[in-house]
């Protein structure tokens, strides 16, 4: 997400207090980090939209589809670092006023689609383990495809300020950045703007679904006593702990920066700022960490992916769903016995 001036921390061309001995360390460190989560998140997205596409003989489902969503929302996003990491090299912004919007554009439009898909993933998930006779009818097709549609509208909207106001400015030692011109009143609305819509509410989202989820597994493990739902509700537990931290850890720190950087409070800006960004970069590499490679399936997949010898093992675990957490349940435990699917596809 571009939250800031990419290059100097007022966003009016001039260098925050200790910035400049400092500046030769960014200027090579920050590029490297850069370089580092784009390749991995590249690999990793490119390795999970190989995966799902292969899935040809399987009825594509929901989890499938918000997972491919997810991952080109943070495909895209990545798109983004390089040109990040040659403004923070350069210590200017060398590219033009179009791709300074263009750029910033595609990195609010495609983090928001991200965290949106993230709360969709929840609902989907306490939808098919505590309602499961409900969730046949949300696997179909076109309620996804109208699920993806709701996805990016508001991240589109949400995004079109910074293709409308970002543009280069030069300063008067003769830098260019990239740089959003605002007046204080129309900062200060667009942040919260993007605070409510971007993080607490799809955060407040995710916590309460999982936290359903939680409780349901609970209520289940008390009243059957089964060994197997009691590891089971670990694990529930355990993933949705670390999903609700990593969204957590990963996104706030872009959230003070935005309103640090509208306030008077400059002193951290320099360090924070770039500390900040590349937290919220890092959110592309957590994404298919946590929702896809947790999936014991999908690394059986993958496993065979890399190995064409196993590829008869890939076709029968692709009847499988792909999870944002999965764990093998004992074979006799379904819907009569419980009150609960686990969720496979048959």
């Amino acid at each position: 997400m571009e939250l800031k001036n990419n290059s100097s921390c007022h966003g009016n061309g001039t260098s925050c207090p200790g910035e400049f001995q400092h500046r030769s360390i960014h200027q090579i460190v920050v590029p490297l980090l850069d370089a580092v989560i784009f390749i991995v998140g590249v690999v990793g997205h490119t390795l999970v939209k190989v995966i799902l596409i292969r899935r040809k003989k399987q009825r594509r489902n929901g989890t499938n589809i918000l997972l491919l969503n997810l991952s080109v929302a943070d495909l895209l996003q990545l798109v983004c670092m390089p040109f990040n990491a040659a403004s923070i090299a350069l210590a200017r912004w060398v590219f033009g006023d179009f791709v300074c919007k263009a750029v910033s554009f595609v990195g609010v439009a495609c983090s928001s689609a991200s965290v949106f898909t993230l709360a969709a993933l929840a609902v989907n998930r306490y939808i098919t383990i505590v309602h499961p006779s409900k969730a046949y009818r949300f696997q179909l097709n076109w309620y996804f495809g109208m699920v993806v549609s709701i996805i990016w509208l508001p991240s589109v909207a949400l995004a079109a300020p910074q293709f409308v106001y970002r543009r280069t400015s030069v300063s008067d030692s003769d830098p260019v950045y990239c740089f959003a011109f605002l007046t204080d009143i129309s900062q200060l609305v667009y942040c919260v703007a993007l605070l409510l819509f971007s993080f607490a509410i799809p955060l407040i989202i995710i916590i309460i679904m999982y936290s359903k989820i939680y409780c349901f597994l609970r209520a289940k493990k008390n009243s059957l006593h089964a060994p197997y739902l009691d590891r089971y509700h670990r694990k529930v537990t355990l993933v949705s702990v670390l999903l609700v931290l990593a969204f957590t850890i990963c996104w706030l720190p872009s959230y003070v920066l935005l309103f640090t950087l509208i306030s008077s409070t400059v002193y951290f800006r320099g360090a924070f700022s770039i500390f900040a960004q590349l937290l919220a970069f890092s959110s592309t590499v957590a994404n298919p960490i946590l929702y896809v490679f947790t999936s014991k399936k999908f690394r059986k997949e993958l496993r065979a992916l890399a190995s064409p010898c196993c590829c008869c093992c890939c076709g029968e675990q692709g009847q499988d769903t792909v999870k944002p957490f999965h764990l093998e349940l004992q074979p006799h435990v379904g819907r009569k016995a419980h009150g609960f699917d686990t969720g496979r596809q048959k």
